[in-house]
C-alpha cells in the first residue's frame, strides 16, 4: 500500500487546529502548536488560501476557515438534513398521489437525486437515489434552476424532441416557475414521461432542493397534456411541509 503524502496530512492538521479554535491564529502560533518550521507552515498557508480554505485577515495577518470550505461543509449538512427532513411527507406523497416520488438538489451544475420513494404499485422501479439529472430538462432541475442555481446554462443538450433548448425559451419557462411555484416536465427528458416539481426552502427562504412526483404522461397530465391540479396542490403541500420542518419562515 502506498504511504501518505505528508503535505495533505500537514495541511489537513492546519485545518482542524483553525477549526477548533477560539478565532483567527498567527503564522508563528499555527507553526508552534503543529511543531512545523515557519516557511513549510506558511507555504502550505498560502496554498490552502489560494483555493479559498484559508482567509487572511489583511489587518492582523491571522488566518481562519475560508467560505470555499466553510460551503462544502454547508453542502453536505444541507443534502444530509434535506434527506432526513423529507422521508417523513415524501412516503404520504407517494400513497396520495400514486406516483414515483424524488428528492433532489444542485451538484455540480446537475440533480442529485437524494432521495426516492417508489411508486405504490407492483411494477419494476429502478432505485435512482444518487443519480445525476440534468437541470433544464427535468421538473426538479428548472425549480432548482429558477429559485437557487442563477444563470442559465450555455450548454442546453437535447433529449428529445421537446426538450427546451433555447436560452430564451429556457429563460421564459424559469420566469413561469417563479410566478406560479412549481415546474412540470412533459417528455423533455424521456419520452412518455411527466413530471412535477416545486421548491424545498430552507432558513432564509434559500431553496436548498426540489420535491417532485413523475411517473406516464397520461397519468400526471390530463388530456391536454398539462399536470393534473390535484398532483400539483399536493407537491406544492408537500414541499411547503417540508420548508417549515427545514426553519423556512415563509415557504
Amino acid at each position: 500500500m502506498p504511504g501518505t503524502v505528508q503535505s495533505i496530512e500537514r495541511a489537513a492538521a492546519i485545518l482542524r487546529m483553525l477549526a477548533g479554535g477560539p478565532g483567527r491564529l498567527g503564522l508563528s502560533e499555527i507553526a508552534r502548536s503543529l511543531d512545523l518550521a515557519k516557511g513549510t507552515t506558511h507555504g502550505i498557508l498560502r496554498t490552502l488560501q489560494g483555493v479559498g480554505f484559508v482567509e487572511q485577515d489583511r489587518g492582523s495577518g491571522q488566518y481562519q476557515l475560508g467560505a470555499a470550505l466553510l460551503h462544502l461543509g454547508t453542502s453536505y449538512l444541507d443534502i444530509n438534513e434535506l434527506r432526513s427532513r423529507s422521508i417523513n411527507w415524501a412516503d404520504p406523497l407517494a400513497a396520495r398521489s400514486g406516483e414515483a416520488v424524488r428528492i433532489g438538489t444542485v451538484c455540480e451544475g446537475q440533480v442529485l437525486i437524494v432521495h426516492h420513494v417508489f411508486r405504490p404499485d407492483d411494477t419494476f422501479q429502478t432505485l435512482d437515489v444518487g443519480t445525476l439529472l440534468p437541470l433544464h430538462a427535468t421538473a426538479l432541475g428548472k425549480v432548482l434552476l429558477a429559485y437557487r442555481a442563477g444563470a442559465v446554462p450555455s450548454d442546453l443538450p437535447g433529449y428529445t424532441r421537446k426538450t427546451v433548448v433555447d436560452r430564451r425559451e429556457l429563460s421564459a419557462a424559469l420566469d413561469h416557475v417563479r410566478d406560479n411555484g412549481w415546474a412540470a416536465d412533459v417528455e423533455e427528458f424521456t419520452h412518455g414521461q411527466a413530471a412535477v416539481a416545486a421548491p424545498i426552502r430552507g432558513y432564509g427562504g434559500l431553496a436548498i432542493g426540489a420535491i417532485g412526483v413523475s411517473g406516464p404522461v397520461e397519468r400526471i397530465c390530463d388530456s391536454h397534456y398539462q399536470p393534473r391540479p390535484h398532483l400539483v396542490t399536493s407537491v406544492r403541500e408537500a414541499a411547503r411541509a417540508i420548508s417549515r420542518d427545514l426553519g423556512a419562515a415563509r415557504p
